[in-house]
């Protein structure tokens, strides 16, 4: 028994939400934990006033920022999008932010419907900490080698397994990944940004790749030693984890309707 009455007709929303992760544990629903999932489903049951079970396109960490994170639903046919984003955007505020809403067909699913996802990595590389950054960056004191992590970078483009970039998964699972983009991009005054793009991302891949491309950048391994580690498949034989406030999800692609 529910506290609502099941819908009769439902519309399946596409929602595309950003936020900020340092408060979340995640974005998964957890028991007793603050979730990004959690506080959206609680804001849309509360609005549409029936159960709602939400899916996203990534399962961020703990720590991890969103642009692009995906949310498919289904909501009773009545609501209207405009209206969905409009009072969500106000129960949610400022940590949350639906960036858009839009009605689309029964079968599309954000995670199962996604053929790539793309994230970014912010790394701050001066000999003093920028405090305007200190939530969504890294702060890399020792000064890194822009040419060497555009090298390492380019290793990891292609099919591979990964196994020696994630943290082990339910028995069974692949590491292995179609990776499309791997780059470096100077932003200038300090400030380095990852972008990689690929199929899928394993749990702690992206953070994994970066932390031992930093590894590389401050002269601690080569860049003809990557390909070594990936044909390892060992996690002991990548380097460090970076932190995961260095970490959005910026974007994630579908097939044109």
């Amino acid at each position: 028994m529910t506290l609502f009455d099941p819908p009769s007709e439902t519309a399946r929303l596409k929602m595309v939400v950003a936020y900020d992760g340092g408060d979340f544990h995640g974005f998964a629903r957890q028991r007793d934990q603050r979730t990004v999932a959690g506080e959206l489903t609680t804001a849309l049951e509360r609005m549409a006033r029936v159960p709602i079970e939400i899916t996203g396109a990534g399962r961020t960490d703990a720590g991890v920022h969103a642009w692009g994170q995906v949310v498919s639903c289904d909501v009773p046919v009545s609501l209207d999008p405009v209206r969905v984003r409009n009072a969500l955007n106000k129960m949610l505020n400022p940590h949350i932010a639906v960036r858009s809403v839009e009605v689309v067909d029964a079968d599309f699913n954000a995670r199962f419907s996604a053929l790539w996802r793309a994230y970014r990595y912010t790394i701050v590389n001066r000999d003093v900490i920028d405090p305007f950054r200190s939530r969504s960056a890294w702060h890399v004191e020792p000064p890194l080698d822009l040419h060497r992590l555009m090298l390492g970078a380019d290793v990891f483009i292609g099919e591979h397994d990964f196994a020696s970039f994630c943290r082990r998964g339910p028995e069974g699972s692949t590491t292995t990944r179609r990776v499309f983009d791997s780059r470096w991009v100077d932003e200038g005054d300090g400030v380095l940004r990852y972008e990689i793009r690929a199929t899928a991302f394993c749990w702690q891949m992206v953070r994994s790749i970066v932390g031992t491309l930093v590894d590389v950048g401050l002269g601690r391994k080569k860049p003809g030693e990557l390909r070594g580690i990936l044909a390892a498949r060992d996690r002991a034989a990548a380097g460090q984890v970076a932190p995961p406030q260095g970490l959005s999800l910026w974007e994630v692609g579908y097939a044109l309707s």
